[in-house]
């Protein structure tokens, strides 16, 4: 139990909450053992699954898809950098695509929001006879997948 860390020294080490890293753990994207007074220990490799975790987050991945990620991850060795590169391998297409819908809203920011008009309405030049009405309520035309355009 020596090397094992207590949650409030993963929490430190990791930036994230204790609440954060019970979730995770009822999530089963973490896990830890318990000490003979029930406390967590967690091994040290959980840095690298937390720092996973959070990175993925960042880059969009829901909790879903990171515990389906985080399952290719061998289960009885520490991960190495061949088994990262895998992981990181298919994220190039999400990172592409989110970058290119923040690109698109910061465009939408200048063309759109900054014309001054803010009536979807009546705009003739992004939104003639209220075409954005038929894509449904909220910023439909902003809110709508890059690829569907």
């Amino acid at each position: 139990m020596d090397d094992l860390l207590t949650i409030g020294e993963v929490a430190r080490r990791s930036g994230v909450a204790a609440s954060a890293l019970r979730f995770y753990e009822e999530r089963g994207l973490i896990t830890s053992e318990r000490a003979g007074s029930g406390h967590r220990r967690y091994p040290r490799a959980v840095l690298r699954r937390i720092a996973f975790v959070v990175y993925a987050q960042r880059v969009g991945l829901t909790l879903e898809e990171i515990g389906t990620e985080l399952a290719r991850l061998p289960p009885h060795r520490v991960p190495g950098r061949k088994d990262w590169a895998r992981l990181q391998a298919t994220w190039s297409a999400r990172i592409d695509e989110r970058i290119a819908e923040l690109e698109r809203l910061k465009r939408g920011l200048t063309e759109c929001i900054g014309c001054g008009c803010l009536s979807l309405r009546r705009c003739r030049l992004a939104n003639p006879e209220d075409r954005a009405a038929r894509l449904g309520p909220g910023p439909a035309e902003w809110a709508r997948p890059v690829a569907r355009r």
